[in-house]
């Protein structure tokens, strides 16, 4: 049995009946975006269960092998050209765990949205691409896809029409616009409905990011949304 990650659960109200896992990114953990639940116009949604997960810790190449909170490694700033595939893999797992616990304590799939920033952003695209039952939607925060080359043959058909809000600073020098871009591009291709926002910020959460990311769990998380 895989062994849970240690997480942080905030919930919006009592006895939820959705979730929200949310990965952070490289060098943070789960506290990252926890702050981020009071901001959010949840109004219209029922309550939600906001699970936010800690990376291992890893040295990574591209900080020296300083050991940090950490999906996977990363060998180079470029982020594609070399991927560590056994690490997302490994996190890959971690994460379905995590849903699949969410579905233990009974909230389907279908009400379960998957959500990351930057490297946290990877994994959600990565494994709720591949997951095989269908999710209420991924939420891709400045961001890119990971072994975007398997995609296509690994992708699980449960999610073939899940919507995807995606998210990108215009001057993000970490993850740079034209990599989200190309993803964006990529997934499109592929036929996923793809919700595209850029904002005028570097690698951080815009305010109007913030009000765009509550439509979007009304939208696929709302009182109106019919259950499968």
């Amino acid at each position: 049995m895989t062994t849970l990650l240690p997480r942080i659960e905030i919930e919006s109200a009592p006895h939820p009946t959705a979730a929200v896992i949310w990965l952070h990114g490289l060098g943070a953990d789960g506290n990252d975006f926890a702050g981020l639940v009071p901001e959010l116009d949840l109004s219209h949604c029922p309550p939600i269960r906001f699970v936010f997960p800690h990376a291992p810790t890893l040295p990574v190449t591209l900080n020296g092998g300083y050991v940090m909170p950490a999906w996977y490694d990363i060998y180079g700033t470029d982020l594609v050209g070399r991927q560590d595939g056994a690490g997302i893999q490994t996190s890959a797992r971690a994460i379905e765990a995590l849903i699949h616990n969410e579905i233990a304590r009974g909230i389907p799939a279908h009400r379960i949205v998957l959500a990351g920033f930057s490297q946290g952003c990877a994994m959600a695209l990565h494994t709720g691409l591949r997951f095989p039952e269908r999710l209420a939607g991924l939420m891709a925060l400045s961001g890119y896809l990971p072994l975007a080359d398997t995609l296509a043959a690994e992708r699980a058909p449960a999610n073939a029409h899940t919507p995807i809000f995606m998210a990108h600073g215009s001057m993000d020098p970490v993850v740079i616009p034209a990599r989200g871009e190309a993803s964006r591009d990529l997934l499109t291709q592929l036929g996923y409905g793809v919700q595209w926002h850029s904002y005028p910020m570097q690698h951080s959460v815009h305010p109007r990011e913030i009000a765009d990311i509550s439509v979007f769990l009304t939208q696929v998380l709302g009182s109106h949304t019919r259950a499968a």
